[in-house]
């Protein structure tokens, strides 16, 4: 009979399963490493100082990406990002909540948090800017099953009007409205213009006008602005959504109290 046997009592099943054993190990460690690509070194969640560096075993090893507009992306460079932050701890111990100092919309924490993204557009893959308003993008249109928003007032949570509705910024990747540009009301020469995220936004068809559930009619014109007027980098578009994104727990008092 054929023996099966290695030695002593080691067979071929013991051996491979040893052998799965470690690939799996190893695969454990390789994912452990990968998933730490960014966000190193941490912080100290209470005295904000940097923690050391993990050990080789435990640290990604750096990795060059070549980016389709000929730029090369070294991942992990271990730097912190500069991220402008307000806000008080409610308790000198770890995991303490943070209250936000100033402007709660402004502030940069909860629900107005933000990633400090590349400050240039998003692109498409035939080298456009992917988000573009309808008189930069005239090769797009608005169904005619569906109301043209320009024209619309934009009103708050509390149904005051916040301007009007200047432009339509559309996905030119995903055909889908991303933001409505609102011409702030104001007595101003030049006039201010934010942009609103749709998807924070109901349209009130039979009132010709758009409520945004996220903050008040005043708090609108406080909304981070474009540096060219016609093109949204990524980072202005975190913080974008990080002001409005915020309204949903600091825009109003009630907001943030708990709900029973």
């Amino acid at each position: 009979m054929y023996n099966q046997y290695f030695a002593g009592t080691v067979d071929i099943t013991e051996i491979v399963l040893y052998v799965f054993f470690g690939l799996f190990v190893a695969l454990i460690l390789y994912l452990l490493r990968e998933g730490r690509r960014e966000g190193f070194p941490l912080e100290h969640d209470v005295t904000g100082e940097l923690e050391p560096t993990p050990g080789i075993f435990f640290r990604a090893l750096p990795k060059s990406y070549h980016l389709s507009d000929g730029t090369k992306l070294t991942k992990p460079d271990f730097v912190r990002d500069s991220h402008v932050k307000s806000y008080k701890r409610t308790a000198p111990w770890s995991g303490s909540p943070l209250a936000p100092v100033g402007d709660p919309l402004k502030a940069g924490v909860g629900p107005g948090s933000y990633a400090i993204r590349a400050d240039k557009p998003d692109m498409t893959f035939h080298g456009t800017p992917r988000l573009a308003p309808l008189r930069i993008a005239t090769d797009y249109s608005i169904d005619k099953k569906d109301p043209d928003l320009r024209g619309f007032s934009l009103v708050g949570l509390d149904g005051v009007s916040a301007g009007v509705i200047s432009d339509i910024w559309v996905d030119r990747s995903e055909y889908l409205v991303r933001y409505l540009e609102v011409e702030i009301a104001s007595r101003a020469r030049t006039a201010k213009h934010v942009l609103v995220p749709m998807t924070m936004c109901v349209v009130q068809k039979n009132l010709n006008r758009v409520r945004l559930d996220a903050v008040l009619g005043s708090q609108v014109a406080g909304a981070p602005t474009l540096a060219n007027p016609d093109q949204i980098t990524l980072l202005e578009e975190e913080k974008i959504v990080g002001y409005f994104g915020a309204g949903y727990l600091y825009a109003t008092p009630a907001r943030s109290e708990p709900a029973l």
